[in-house]
């Protein structure tokens, strides 16, 4: 079964006052975040193709890193939308060029650079069995919802989990949502697996590593760093 990556890495990184290159360019040790997120994908047996949406002033920049850092299974670059949900939604557009409706998507940000290769193994595989995977991590603190009449609804913390990435499905099933919100000029939706729910599809999770954070602000890049540092000091040290 087809395999294809979308990376939405159209974000400008406002929250992390950064002047001279959106975040995702952002370099640790010389790579760019994107470049760590990239890696993870082309490297993984089961991935057949990956799209980019970008930033379209910033799409040379990012066809230059590709070359010099070698990543070799990006088929198409896109520039990103007014919205992440348009971003993915170009994305989705140009999977469609590159393989059949029934194609496995996996839809993850350019700045979550901290999956594991059995993340996307565990979302390819779940998609197969159920149609769709939301990657999640177990809430570590209490959730408090605010209901529409001001009221408070406090979910039981064992069975609350938190939406990351990647976030997978039928390419059919999700260009079909896209394409219904697109026709009610909904362009709102703060990820994919809050547009699935809302057209009606069934959503399936797996847990991934709680490491899973997304990079957008100057504390989250430390963390991305410290964990790095970590990984690399683990292999030359044995720690």
């Amino acid at each position: 079964m087809n395999s294809i990556a979308v990376i939405f890495a159209g974000g400008s990184g406002k929250r992390m006052n950064t002047k001279a290159k959106p975040k995702q360019f952002l370099e640790l040790h010389g790579k760019p975040i994107i470049i760590y997120t990239l890696e993870l994908f082309d490297q993984h047996p089961m991935i057949n193709h990956i799209v980019v949406a970008c930033i379209e002033s910033w799409i040379p920049y990012l066809k230059e890193l590709l070359r010099r850092f070698e990543i070799k299974k990006v088929v198409e670059i896109v520039p990103g939308g007014e919205t992440g949900q348009d971003s993915i939604y170009n994305g989705l557009e140009a999977a469609e060029r590159h393989g059949p409706k029934d194609s496995i998507v996996l839809i993850h940000d350019g700045v979550r650079p901290l999956i594991e290769e059995k993340t996307i193994t565990d979302n390819i595989e779940e998609v197969k069995k159920s149609g769709s995977c939301i990657t999640c991590v177990p809430a570590t603190e209490t959730l408090v919802v605010k209901q529409e009449n001001n009221t408070l609804h406090i979910p039981e913390r064992s069975n609350s989990l938190i939406a990351r990435a990647p976030q997978s499905f039928i390419l059919a099933d999700i260009l079909d949502a896209h394409r219904k919100a697109r026709k009610e000029n909904r362009h709102d939706f703060i990820d994919s697996c809050t547009l699935m729910s809302h057209y009606g599809h069934k959503l399936s999770t797996i847990i991934g590593p709680v490491e899973n954070i997304k990079i957008t602000t100057p504390t989250d890049f430390f963390m991305f760093r410290a964990i790095i540092d970590v990984k690399e000091n683990s292999q030359i040290f044995g720690f």
